[in-house]
């Protein structure tokens, strides 16, 4: 089964078929995703923010999302983000099939593994995004009118505040080629449970320092809609690509991994 994450403008009804809402259960509280089929594939959407975009990014529940959808039996997830620059390079409308994190979170939950009868689990994240995923997404991209960059830098900070010039000085100083709020912990919960997963970040403006006035939500929101049909296309193509039969190591990346759905 495949997913989608994202926010609640990534999503049109036309997308999939015989599409329902469902209520998943989870050690860490309930989720509500749309289930629906295309061609022939089941498909998940799971609006990250709530499906009216009521959830900040400090406060979403990144394990009860991961866990939920790893009970549904989903396999690969392709989650979007909307991105600040950090990079010259990387402008306003472009798209980003991100290769690399860093992590500036402060108070969330990141790992599944807490102790007791679980362990501790040290997991490798020298390739942190399904390399055959970012495979198919950069395939789907090619040819679409659209700038697409086959790597980049993701820094994920807590939020919800925007990042001061100062900071954006720094992550730059680091090797950050975008600053979002949400990548962190979900790509890391997705490895833990063995989902294959993957990113595309749309570019909406550069950051503080770097664009010419101060940052707007509404800025934001107005790139998202210049460019949420090109997003929407992207991601139709990579779902009509994914080979059925997984060919990576994600799955096998926490062995005895299973135990953590026999509880």
């Amino acid at each position: 089964m495949l997913a989608i994450i994202g926010g609640s403008g990534v999503y049109n009804p036309s997308m999939l078929e015989k599409v329902k809402e469902i209520k998943v259960e989870t050690p860490y509280g309930m989720i509500t995703p749309l289930v629906g089929e295309y061609q022939g594939r089941d498909v998940v959407f799971l609006p990250r923010h709530g499906a009216k975009h009521t959830v900040p990014p400090h406060r979403i529940n990144y394990q009860a999302n991961l866990w939920g959808l790893r009970s549904m039996g989903v396999e690969r997830i392709i989650s979007t983000t909307a991105v600040g620059s950090l990079n010259p390079q990387m402008k306003p409308g472009d798209f980003v099939i991100i290769d690399q994190f860093l992590d500036f979170t402060k108070n969330r939950r990141s790992t599944f593994f807490e102790g007791g009868e679980l362990g501790v689990v040290h997991v490798d994240y020298t390739e942190p995004y399904c390399p055959e995923l970012r495979r198919v997404l950069l395939e789907a991209g090619r040819g679409m009118e659209v700038n697409l960059h086959d790597r980049g830098v993701y820094v994920c900070t807590e939020g919800p505040r925007f990042e001061t010039p100062a900071e954006i000085t720094m992550f730059s100083r680091l090797g950050g080629d975008l600053v979002g709020m949400t990548n962190v912990p979900e790509v890391v919960l997705a490895r833990e449970v063995g989902i294959c997963y993957a990113t595309v970040s749309m570019v909406t403006n550069f950051a503080a320092g770097i664009s010419a006035g101060p940052l707007s939500h509404e800025e934001v929101l107005e790139i998202m809609r210049e460019n949420t049909d090109h997003l929407r296309t992207l991601l139709m193509k990579s779902l009509e690509t994914i080979p059925v039969e997984r060919a990576c190591e994600c799955k096998n990346a926490v062995q005895g991994g299973e135990r953590l759905f026999s509880k």
